[in-house]
């Protein structure tokens, strides 16, 4: 197995940008017609918008798998992933022979979010300019995080269409393999799997250093999450979120949430064999990410100043949001995920605080990684607040709003045009960051759910 792998990894093209929804729609519609009896496209479901998702179902293997580009739409590494892959095997029986599984693959799941990303597609990819075009929806609208959940006092159960096209797949194939193809800003490869598999712990690790691309060693993207081993963790679940609201909140923990929970929760609540995998990965990499240097002073007062930063401006956005919150539509998605949270943003803020400050893991020094992820990464992410506001306002501009509104609406967008202008300078002086080749990216993505799928098969 491990010759096939490596043929594939080499095989990938050096992608210089990412494929528009409208481009990843023609090239699979084209493939489908290239290699009838091998290759079957049919429509999976329907965006809230109407547009259809097609799924590429490739292979007669003994098993299904089933992959997903795009379940947040500003991550369309996946989709890439998917474009080669799917060609890779439509033009390869013995590849197709070898991995054994009948392939389902959803190029991008969030076809409406991802358009609203692709001013950034075609480069330049800098910092400023992703972030300034950047769309993620409020997590009440994130594909990937509104599967029905009930625990405890807390029920969702109204999954949006994309969401319900992912379910109605997962229960007729019931796949023994899941990928949902996510990747990150600013850090380095780290994975989320459903189960304990040591022995592939290793090639992880050496599929990442092939490429030259770092583990992640600094924060985990929660408090409360205890790792396989270095930089690999169980996958998150909204019944871990809910408990550790519980422990550590003053507001009950149902009162804070607002989403479902996750395809591979939905899996295992099904009953289903199904092992699912995440890889994660970033557009830009920073040398001191991967800095165990000691610093002179300890994690705790490092994760503390990263929070107040993002604290302070997030405060900063919603006192602009605030002035304009009366003009936004219903449709507007890029004010849902402005305001999203901001009911219990304080409570959210204080609660991350006090964790922090009664964990002993935060009494050590801190390392030049988990520093970078705490005091220079926010200089990045702050970017994001103020972009969504712009485009919130730009979106109810568009409508042609009365004198007085329009005012408002034209004000507050200059003042954020203004505050991400200032901040991106920031930013770009300070990270010195460099892009990773695409083609690295989805070299790292592609072994790690290759190994993941041949272990499966291989311990049946």
């Amino acid at each position: 197995m491990a010759d096939f792998i490596q043929k594939l990894i080499d095989n990938i093209p050096d992608y210089q940008q990412f494929l528009t929804v409208d481009e990843m729609d023609e090239n699979s519609k084209r493939l489908a017609a290239e290699f009838p009896g091998i290759v079957e496209i049919f429509e999976a479901g329907k965006s809230r918008k109407g547009h259809p998702i097609y799924c590429l179902k490739i292979g007669q293997g003994s098993r299904n798998a089933l992959m997903f580009g795009c379940p947040h739409p500003n991550e369309p590494m996946g989709a890439m992933l998917l474009e080669y892959f799917s060609r890779a095997l439509a033009e390869n029986e013995d590849l197709r022979k070898e991995l054994d599984y009948t392939w389902y693959l959803i190029k991008s799941i969030d076809l409406d979010g991802t358009q609203l990303n692709e001013g950034w597609f075609k480069g330049p990819i800098t910092l400023t300019n992703f972030t300034r075009h950047y769309f993620r929806p409020a997590g009440y609208e994130q594909v990937e995080w509104n599967f029905p959940f009930h625990y405890k006092n807390y029920t969702y159960d109204t999954p949006i269409p994309e969401t319900v096209c992912l379910m109605n797949l997962i229960d007729k194939i019931q796949p023994q393999f899941m990928y949902s193809l996510h990747n990150a800003g600013f850090g380095g490869t780290y994975w989320y799997l459903t189960r304990e598999i040591p022995e592939l712990w290793d090639k992880f690790y050496a599929a990442t250093a092939k490429q030259n691309i770092p583990l992640h060693l600094g924060e985990p993207e929660v408090n409360y999450i205890t790792p396989f081993s270095q930089a690999i963790y169980p996958m998150i679940s909204s019944k871990d979120t809910y408990d550790y609201n519980e422990k550590c909140g003053t507001v009950a923990p149902e009162k804070l949430m607002s989403t479902g929970t996750s395809s591979a929760d939905y899996a295992s609540q099904q009953g289903y064999d199904t092992t699912t995998l995440v890889t994660e990965l970033p557009y830009f990499y920073e040398p001191r990410i991967q800095s165990d240097k000691l610093m002179d002073f300890s994690r705790r007062e490092a994760a503390l100043k990263g929070r107040e930063i993002l604290h302070e401006n997030r405060k900063a956005v919603k006192a602009r949001y605030d002035q304009i919150a009366d003009l936004i539509s219903s449709d507007n998605s890029f004010a849902k995920m402005v305001s999203n949270g901001y009911e219990h943003f304080e409570e959210d803020y204080r609660q991350e605080c006090d964790f922090i400050r009664q964990d002993p893991n935060y009494d050590d020094p801190c390392k030049e990684s988990e520093a970078f992820d705490n005091l220079e990464i926010p200089k990045y992410r702050v970017l994001l607040q103020w972009t969504l506001l712009i485009r919130a306002c730009e979106h109810e501009l568009a409508k042609n709003p009365s004198p007085e509104a329009a005012e408002r609406l034209q004000r507050i967008h200059d003042e954020g045009e203004k505050e991400f202008a200032k901040r991106a300078e920031i930013a770009e002086k300070e990270l010195h960051y460099q892009v990773i080749p695409i083609r690295k990216l989805i070299a790292v993505q592609l072994e790690s759910g290759m190994l993941v799928a041949d272990y499966l098969q291989k311990h049946r």
